[in-house]
């Protein structure tokens, strides 16, 4: 295969302006919350365990004068100087250090830190060094010990009961779809705003295409809902598209990211490959698409298999098992609880986050920085984990498994007579017909049955809290239980097995403040391109708040009393006229309200690179739609969506990966919630110059000219195709008098450079 940006069919010149290529660079920063959150749970652990003994106000004896607990005390210094130049990494003599060019300076001095570790440090500095040393404490009881919890639950908005609020009177009510258009023109109404127009109808039906299915509309679909003048049509496109194979595949694509899916091999410590990964990711997909209920869907990947007789409710487990399990390199004490505490972090982390949106491992060292989460909390989750395995087991029934077994062990034992009787002389003329039974078994025999990584009980014992993280060193006990601000303090412990099916059940109780706001907020920020609270996986204090609290509440509370339907949401959803506004600019509304937090228009954003690459596929006529299986490597070179690519745990180990992180899709080795989004020049020198974009670009041309002899004509099917509308005049004009330029080569050729062009325009990888 050609590498990704290998020159093959460069643009003409006097196409260059149809394919964005001045387009500004773009890079959104990461959230403030993030960059704290990267250093609760995986910066400060690592210099608790590796540095606090020698370098911090609780050492024995202050080794070089330096301080290592505290911002202040990097930039300070020791004897040798300041540690730490925040966002300069080569200038960092922490960083120096720990990189082991120097005998004399290096640290820690028993073992270099593992190369991930030593990345994350440098990519620590490189934000900035962001350390949360002012601490707003949570609220504590009169100044004594511990947390006040009724204050902190009635203070924290996220930690209050969901209440349904009625929905506000509003001016225009006439605007108003259903209650979701109440509360939002509330708010606008307030700040003296109104909502934009709305959407052109065809803008309208390929914004709901792309939003469920990740795929445009046909021109004949555009056709159809166009000609279509009942009140319902736009409701029977959206039951449709939501009763559609490809809604799974894209929605599940979105979960994948929070449940930080890969195929394995994320390197040092967590190097093996997870050859039935896909497993999970098609569960996921087929639960989505038979709309499973959402409790039910958190409780089958935190146990599901511990509920019921369903082995394929087991597969959800996947969500922890196809995730870093870490293993020690050696016989190291040290490196094996290193090990075991690292993968118990990422278990917890991605837990909380995900289905809770709390940073729960930030209370992995010590009780949390901000939230009322302590050490025992998080001691009392990773129990839980700490009594469950990965492992690659069998799909199959008992019944199904045992004569499949019994089968195996017939074929072995003939095997072991043949061998028997080629070494004495007597049997020799049985070979022939004991070889012939042998093969009668095997044709016989159940075919391999299908395997898969799940999630297994081991014991039923409680975790200490480790002090400093280190597991080695054990405190105070941290019985198994769910979270106490959540639970109460009341509430019963952990006993029954790992207590995983408990958890499910705590977690998906309808009286948990959290788990129905966090995955209807996700729902919204991929419906809007902005979540209402725009820190999806931190709904703790130092996460954003919502800006729309009653709406957040009141989708919530009517997501739980519709069956946590997920289905049901999306068409509430998108039946709004809050959803179907234009995304038109209005000068004096940017102004007021430049980053839309009131939503007053829909947020024109980009599509991720897996819509866009299979949005290509789908108009060139060369997608294949067949659901689920094994995934491929290269990507590039198949017809099948995005979704079945082969993904590695640090986004590096295939051309897969080359291709997916150029238009930023996300390293899968924690949960991510939000994807950056980047506009930089290496993706339009791919558009221009791979030999991805020059066959789509000549499998376009080629059906084009199948279906039509005359340029005007193929030129408006194309807008048709690719933009889901007709082209303007001076479009059509500027394309006739390309196409009839011999400058531009032979007839054939001056259509796939202008097939190319159209392809890599901004508008075709836009959500308007």
């Amino acid at each position: 295969m050609m590498p990704l940006r290998q020159a093959t069919n460069p643009f003409p010149a006097a196409l260059v302006w149809l394919a964005i290529l001045g387009a500004p660079v773009l890079l959104r920063a990461a959230a403030p919350a993030a960059d704290l959150e990267f250093f609760e749970t995986r910066i400060r652990p690592l210099l608790a365990e590796n540095c606090f003994k020698c370098h911090s106000a609780t050492s024995e004896k202050l080794k070089g004068g330096l301080h290592l607990d505290t911002r202040a005390g990097m930039l300070k210094g020791g004897e040798s100087g300041p540690s730490l130049v925040p966002g300069q990494p080569d200038e960092s003599r922490l960083i120096q250090a720990v990189r082991y060019k120097d005998e004399k300076t290096a640290m820690p001095p028993k073992k270099k830190l593992a190369d991930a570790q030593i990345a994350d440090l440098e990519a620590w500095v490189r934000l900035g060094s962001p350390w949360p040393e002012q601490a707003a404490a949570p609220a504590a009881v009169d100044g004594k010990k511990g947390y006040d919890w009724e204050k902190f639950r009635a203070g924290h908005w996220a930690f209050r009961k969901v209440v349904k609020p009625e929905p506000p009177k509003v001016k225009n009510a006439a605007w108003t779809r259903n209650p979701v258009d109440q509360f939002v023109l509330a708010r606008l109404q307030a700040a003296q705003l109104k909502p934009a127009p709305p959407a052109e109808k065809s803008i309208l039906l390929r914004r709901a295409y792309l939003d469920l299915t990740g795929l445009p509309p046909t021109p004949e679909a555009v056709a159809a809902f166009l000609g279509d003048k009942s009140s319902g049509a736009f409701a029977k496109v959206v039951d449709a598209l939501l009763a559609s194979p490809q809604y799974g595949e894209r929605w599940g694509r979105h979960w994948l990211d929070v449940a930080r899916y890969s195929d394995g091999l994320g390197g040092f410590l967590d190097a093996e490959a997870l050859p039935e990964a896909w497993r999970y990711r098609d569960w996921v997909v087929a639960a989505l698409n038979r709309d499973l209920p959402y409790d039910q869907f958190v409780r089958a990947q935190i146990a599901g298999d511990l509920i019921g007789d369903d082995r394929e409710l087991g597969v959800g487990t996947g969500f922890f098992a196809v995730g870093p399990t870490y293993i020690s390199d050696g016989g190291d004490p040290a490196a094996t609880a290193q090990a075991q505490a690292e993968t118990l972090a990422d278990r917890v982390d991605t837990f909380s986050r995900a289905f809770l949106g709390l940073t729960v491992a930030c209370a992995r060292c010590h009780d949390h920085k901000f939230d009322p989460i302590t050490a025992r909390d998080y001691y009392g989750l990773a129990g839980i984990f700490n009594n469950s395995k990965a492992g690659l087991a069998s799909l199959a029934s008992r019944e199904v498994v045992a004569a499949f077994d019994a089968a195996q062990k017939a074929i072995q034992e003939q095997e072991k007579k043949i061998k028997a009787a080629e070494t004495n002389e007597a049997a020799k003329p049985h070979v022939p017909e004991l070889k012939a039974e042998l093969e009668r078994l095997k044709k016989a025999a159940p075919p391999p049955l299908p395997k898969a990584h799940l999630l297994g009980d081991t014991g039923s014992s409680d975790l200490p809290v480790a002090i400093r993280g280190d597991l080695r060193k054990p405190g105070e006990p941290a019985p198994r239980r769910f979270l106490q601000i959540l639970a109460g303090e009341n509430a019963s412990f952990f006993k029954e097995g790992s207590g995983r099916r408990q958890l499910a059940d705590a977690v998906a109780d309808p009286a948990n403040a959290l788990t129905a706001r966090v995955i209807v907020n996700r729902v919204w920020q991929h419906h809007f391109g902005q979540a209402l609270a725009r820190t999806p996986g931190n709904f703790g204090v130092i996460g954003e708040k919502p800006t729309h609290p009653e709406l957040l509440d009141w989708l919530a509370a009517t997501f739980v009393e519709n069956g946590w339907s997920l289905k049901k949401l999306h068409r509430l959803i998108l039946l709004s006229s809050t959803w179907q506004m234009s995304s038109h600019y209005d000068p004096a509304a940017f102004a007021a309200d430049g980053e839309n937090r009131l939503l007053w228009r829909m947020n024109p954003r980009q599509l991720e690179v897996e819509s866009w690459r299979d949005s290509l596929l789908a108009v060139t006529g060369e997608l294949d739609r067949t659901l689920g299986g094994p995934p491929t490597e290269k990507i590039l070179e198949t017809s099948r969506r995005t979704l079945y690519s082969k993904i590695s745990r640090n986004g590096d180990r295939f051309l897969s990966d080359e291709f997916l992180r150029l238009f930023d899709f996300p390293a899968p080795r924690t949960t991510s919630e939000v994807r950056s989004t980047s506009t930089v020049p290496q993706q339009h020198l791919f558009m221009m110059n791979s030999a991805f974009m020059a066959a789509r670009a000549k499998a376009l041309a080629a059906r084009l000219g199948r279906e039509s002899a005359e340029d005007r004509v193929r030129i408006a099917r194309a807008y048709q195709l690719l933009y889901a509308r007709a082209p303007a005049a001076g479009e059509t004009a500027l394309g006739l008098a390309f196409l009839a330029d011999p400058a531009g080569g032979g007839a054939g050729s001056r259509w796939e450079s202008y097939a190319q062009a159209l392809l890599s325009a901004h508008e075709f990888r836009q959500i308007q």
